[in-house]
């Protein structure tokens, strides 16, 4: 218990560590977006393939992919019906909001931490149905209800799924292994030591990143579907 409080407390100690050295001036805001690139792009990238690696995988794990794809869905309608008085434009503004986890850049340094390699796949498989529903589909879904038109649109989807860099290393990961192939050595030994450097990053870009602002309306609702996400999410947990 000691060891995994310090551990957390160890990434928390990083994410004050970004927001202190933003505030002095050693990183600017825009800085925020670099940092966000390398650790999408090559970091979490790397620490997937490290993660993934010499790991054969059961067609039954596909379901954790199927849950992350269904959470997100459900969310958007636990979303649409909060705010359904509250006209489409605030019913939309829930959906987006309430859907969708922030698996890559924070959930995966935890899965790392304290999980080890085959918590890191099981939240991969996670994200790949999370992915469908924060690349676009939330999005879409949440244009169709606050415009009223009804226009489905699949390809920025698509789009946006094809060009995710982590979720194309999730699918092509998971098909090695469910073959029962593995890449070579010395690019997995590279991806090691690049994926490394992913929990100190990430707790890092967030520091940089972080904001405290909103009037008092925005923060009642940030509580508001916070509180019901925690609610759903520890229920299906404990079910």
């Amino acid at each position: 218990m000691v060891e995994i409080l310090t551990h957390a407390g160890c990434f928390i100690g990083i994410i004050l560590l970004g927001w202190a050295l933003r505030r002095v001036g050693f990183f600017k805001e825009s800085d925020f977006h670099v940092l966000s690139k390398i650790v999408i792009k090559i970091t979490l990238t790397a620490a997937i393939v490290t993660n993934f690696s010499g790991r054969e995988m059961q067609t039954s794990m596909l379901l954790l992919t199927l849950m992350g794809f269904g959470f997100g869905v459900l969310m958007m309608i636990v979303g649409s019906v909060m705010y359904l008085p509250q006209g489409r434009e605030r019913q939309a503004f829930a959906m987006l909001n309430a859907s969708g986890c922030n698996i890559g850049n924070f959930a995966m340094p935890f899965a790392q931490g304290f999980l080890g390699p085959v918590g890191v796949i099981a939240v991969s498989l996670f994200d790949c149905g999370n992915s469908m529903i924060c690349l676009g589909g939330a999005y879409s879904i949440a244009s169709i209800v606050k415009s009223g038109d009804g226009k489905f649109r699949i390809k920025p989807i698509l789009n946006n799924l094809v060009h995710s860099i982590p979720l194309m290393t999730y699918i092509f990961m998971t098909i090695l292994g469910l073959l029962h192939l593995s890449l070579p050595a010395p690019v997995v030994e590279f991806a090691g030591i690049v994926g490394n450097a992913n929990a100190f990053m990430a707790m890092l870009m967030i520091g940089v990143g972080f904001h405290l602002n909103g009037d008092p309306s925005q923060i009642g609702d940030i509580i508001k579907i916070l509180g019901v996400r925690y609610i759903i999410g520890i229920a299906l947990a404990l079910a």
